[in-house]
């Protein structure tokens, strides 16, 4: 008699987490270009949004693995989520002057063409995440979130333009870490795929 493993279904905690991420993207976009962008208040609920995305995108992570709840949905469904996140803070930052527009625009083609291919090549060649794409999705997230804040506000009490200045070029700095280190996981991610792609083609 043989056995059969059990279907896990897509009503599931981590799957509701990673739809969450997906809703909050136009919230995230609208607390961040409110005013201009010039909102102290509605910058700091575009960063609070950003942490809890963030913090959700660890977490759903963590239960569907722990609890082996991993379907096909969530493996399309979060990689999409998170680069609508960032995408739309990378996009909402230049917007509002914070962020490079070629920088984003390098970031977005990067990201966006490993995620397209990650996903076309899902059940033909397995590409683990690597440390260095963890590294520089840390980075990432710190920078971004970071100048999601209004750090250089005029309307800051004065005390905290100092300190509002330093921790902006920090946080730049953060991105350009991030930046060389999403160009470098990019480069050994598209070298992987070939390597094991020629590999299938020769075996």
């Amino acid at each position: 008699m043989t056995t059969t493993k059990a279907e896990i279904s897509n009503w599931n905690l981590p799957n509701a987490l990673t739809t969450l991420r997906i809703v909050m993207v136009p919230f995230f976009a609208w607390a961040l270009l409110m005013d201009g962008g010039d909102s102290i208040l509605w910058r700091t609920v575009a960063w609070a949004l950003f942490l809890i995305a963030m913090i959700t995108d660890k977490v759903d992570g963590d239960i569907a693995r722990s609890r082996n709840l991993i379907t096909d949905f969530g493996k399309i469904a979060d990689p999409i989520a998170d680069k609508a996140i960032t995408g739309m803070a990378f996009v909402g930052l230049s917007l509002v002057g914070d962020v490079w527009w070629w920088v984003t625009i390098l970031v977005l083609l990067r990201e966006w063409s490993v995620t397209l291919l990650r996903l076309s090549i899902l059940k033909r060649v397995v590409i683990a995440a690597a440390d260095l794409g963890k590294l520089k999705t840390t980075f990432q997230a710190l920078a971004l979130g970071g100048l999601c804040l209004p750090l250089r506000d005029p309307d800051l009490p004065h005390g905290l333009q100092t300190a509002g200045e330093v921790c902006f070029y920090a946080f730049q700095a953060c991105l350009a870490v991030a930046v060389a280190l999403t160009l470098w996981s990019g480069f050994e991610f598209f070298r992987d795929v070939w390597k094991q792609r020629h590999a299938l083609r020769t075996a």
